[in-house]
């Protein structure tokens, strides 16, 4: 393609997504394509010769947007925001556009630089301290996994030099039963084995109930095992709840064990000086994790882990072949000596893009209004005699059952997923179903851009008519 075919081809696309945007409301949300429909309407072999980009934009109307799921309608209410501002998907483009690879810093000094300091305004708007350095991963997925073997080599006295984990006691990890499943996934793939993952209880409210925690690596103590790392929850994926920080900094200290925070969608509440108490104890924390490509607005991918102590990435991750060796090393960072990829995509040019184009206060108007929705939510179902909340609504997750009268017990469970998918086939609204204590429930994530009060008002009278119709 050469410049003036994608320069005219861009702008069709470039309407392409506004007038998306401007439409998604009037679509159903969730995507009513069945399984194969997609594939069908992709030919089974590439194409021999090149076709015209007018054709392929025309396949993304007729047979990719009909077909999709959409994250960005505003009844969007299930698993968390995923918002993509525009503002951000600019950057996004402009950073493919610029085909910059992240090798070293001599590879794109705009691409480190950038990151670095992408890094240090986000630092800033969460109230963390100067303490902190922070390294742009995909997912908080990855970030938990490199927390994971930054502990594990802590404690083994960086085992990997020698023998690897062979010669090591046996080290162990503690969550709670609600961490995202992300942390147990990251333990097998650091080296632990399941038995070596403790998952705590948790107290009414589903934070972490740090008697349990204690009473568990004491156990393990007194059985000859190592305690390695405490991951605490600012947030949990289910119920949005809070784990005491600094209870588990004390026991993290007590035990010299790793103290990783997963905030990956709460996080970007910290933005709010009022909210920052739900992390108090954090600057006690060896590692935090909050993806900005959730409730902030960013373009996924991209997650940001914050370390107190740069060196144990480094020591972990580290290599330095001849060909990458440059005369800026020790001057400037080698982000690829922070995480497992050795290339890096200019993710940092869509955070840029939009704290530049929206400003924080702007962002904190918007996380305001959707915690204040969801307290209208909660308001409404606290005073509604056949429904229930489970858990506290900390921020802007809602967890609730319904239970008409005459209903048994035992068949609660189906009534509930049974209204929710009734819900999410309508196309009115989308629904995340989950289990809590072993039961149904049903979790309604108020956050995306467009989520006013009115598609909060209109997805309670979505919810009372379905419902009613069970």
């Amino acid at each position: 393609m050469t410049p003036d075919e994608f320069r005219k081809t861009g702008h069709e696309l470039i309407e392409l997504i506004a007038a998306y945007r401007e439409q998604v409301e009037d679509m159903p949300v969730r995507s009513r394509s069945e399984v194969g429909d997609i594939l069908q309407l992709l030919p089974e072999s590439p194409p021999q010769q090149s076709e015209l980009p007018e054709t392929v934009v025309e396949d993304v109307k007729q047979s990719i947007i009909p077909g999709m799921t959409h994250w960005q309608h505003p009844s969007f209410f299930a698993y968390f925001p995923a918002n993509s501002d525009l503002s951000s998907v600019l950057g996004d483009l402009l950073s493919s556009g610029l085909g910059q690879l992240g090798l070293n810093w001599q590879s794109s000094p705009p691409l480190t630089e950038m990151e670095q300091r992408m890094c240090q305004w986000l630092q800033q708007m969460l109230g963390l301290s100067d303490a902190w350095q922070g390294v742009i991963q995909d997912t908080a997925s990855t970030a938990s996994l490199i927390a994971l073997l930054s502990a594990r080599e802590r404690a083994s006295e960086h085992a990997q030099v020698r023998n690897g984990l062979r010669d090591a006691p046996e080290l162990m990890v503690y969550c709670s039963s609600q961490a995202h499943s992300s942390i147990e996934k990251a333990a097998l793939l650091a080296g632990f084995g399941r038995n070596q993952v403790r998952l705590c209880e948790v107290n009414t409210d589903f934070s972490i109930d740090t008697a349990d925690l204690q009473k568990n690596i004491e156990a393990d103590v007194a059985a000859g095992k190592k305690p390695c790392a405490i991951v605490g929850c600012t947030g949990t994926t289910a119920t949005t709840a809070m784990d005491n920080l600094q209870q588990l900094a004390r026991l993290s200290e007590e035990y010299q064990c790793w103290l990783h925070v997963d905030g990956a969608m709460a996080g970007s509440a910290m933005l709010l000086p009022e909210m920052r108490h739900l992390w108090d104890g954090v600057e006690w924390a060896d590692s935090v994790v909050f993806n900005p490509h959730k409730w902030l607005g960013v373009v996924f991918d991209c997650s940001v882990y914050f370390v107190r102590d740069k060196e144990h990435l480094v020591r972990v991750m580290s290599t330095n072949p001849s060909y990458l060796q440059t005369a800026a090393d020790g001057q400037a960072p080698n982000y690829r000596d922070w995480g497992i990829p050795l290339g890096r995509r200019f993710r940092a040019m869509k955070i840029w893009w939009l704290l530049r184009c929206e400003g924080v206060e702007c962002l904190q108007k918007r996380l305001r209004r959707d915690i204040n929705n969801a307290r209208w939510l909660e308001q409404q179902i606290a005073a509604h005699p056949e429904w229930s909340l489970l858990a506290p609504v900390a921020l802007q997750t809602v967890c609730v059952v319904h239970r008409p009268p005459g209903l048994s017990s035992d068949k609660v469970d189906s009534h509930t997923l049974a209204w929710c998918e009734a819900v999410n086939a309508s196309g009115a609204a989308m629904l995340t179903p989950a289990l809590l204590n072993g039961r149904w429930m049903v979790r309604i994530s108020v956050g995306s851009l467009t989520t006013e009060r009115a598609h909060v008002e209109r997805l309670w009278q979505t919810l009372l008519e379905y419902t009613a119709k069970r």
